[in-house]
């Protein structure tokens, strides 16, 4: 997806009120107008057709766009936090253990990056962990031929006092995650304060919209992310996240008293 389009829904999710249903209302006016003619609202019709968007057709004359679900999805970097973190766990620990010949070194470099990308933690290269279940790894491998040799997916509990806070610690590298939400946070804290009242105090706070978007993807985007019970006392991804939404929303309001002289 272009930057611009990306521009264009992480604008959308937060020129709402709230969070949960953003919509573009009254495009003629304000900072919708303004965003439009400066090109942020070209790709309406491609992302009505990705069903990113969606148009209300029970306003004959107001034109009124909102994220879809997979739309405000896509903005928040493809996870919702706060339901990856309410999620429950059920105390059991699967891990997926391979030995891929060094023959297969793009093999196993996949592999790796598939677990990596689904926000597994490693133990060591070849051992991996995460509390959700394998349902899509197992579809993935039902099909082939089973070689315990080679890859082996288990489900297990520590017996010898390790405890759950222990193989987070050792399985995730938190210290570099909190890094990226503290990098994330100082960005919240520079958003240009006031009312935009001409193109140059505009473009500023579009400059920092864009500013936002990527450190908050820099930050949960390498975050597992991980069901409440089991997250480290000082973890720093429910804070960066309750500051965003405060954040977003005054920047909302700040949109909507935005008039070009």
């Amino acid at each position: 997806m272009q930057p611009k389009t990306e521009e264009f829904l992480n604008l959308l999710l937060w020129s709402a009120d709230m969070l949960a249903r953003p919509t573009f209302r009254n495009l003629t006016d304000s900072y919708e107008s303004w965003a439009y003619r400066n090109g942020l609202m070209r790709q309406v019709a491609t992302l009505q057709e990705q069903q990113l968007l969606e148009r209300d057709a029970s306003t004959a004359t107001d034109r009124l766009y909102r994220l879809t679900a997979q739309g405000r999805l896509h903005v928040l970097g493809g996870r919702d936090p706060e339901e990856r973190w309410a999620r429950r766990w059920d105390g059991q620990w699967r891990l997926v253990l391979f030995d891929v010949p060094t023959g297969q070194n793009a093999q196993r470099e996949r592999l790796r990056r598939y677990l990596r990308d689904k926000g597994f933690g490693y133990l060591q290269n070849s051992v991996w962990i995460t509390p959700d279940p394998l349902e899509e790894e197992r579809h993935i491998l039902g099909g082939g031929k089973i070689n315990v040799e080679s890859l082996l997916l288990l489900e297990a509990r520590p017996c010898a006092g390790e405890s759950d806070a222990d193989i987070v610690a050792g399985a995730w590298d938190f210290e570099r995650i909190n890094r990226r939400y503290e990098r994330h946070l100082k960005v919240l804290e520079e958003r240009p304060r006031g009312v935009p009242r001409n193109d140059a105090t505009a473009k500023a706070l579009l400059r920092w919209a864009t500013m936002e978007r990527e450190g908050w993807l820099d930050a949960v985007t390498n975050d597992p992310l991980l069901p409440g019970r089991i997250l480290p006392s000082d973890y720093l991804g429910q804070r960066a996240w309750r500051r965003r939404v405060e954040v977003l929303r005054d920047a909302g309001r700040q949109l909507h008293t935005f008039k070009l002289s």
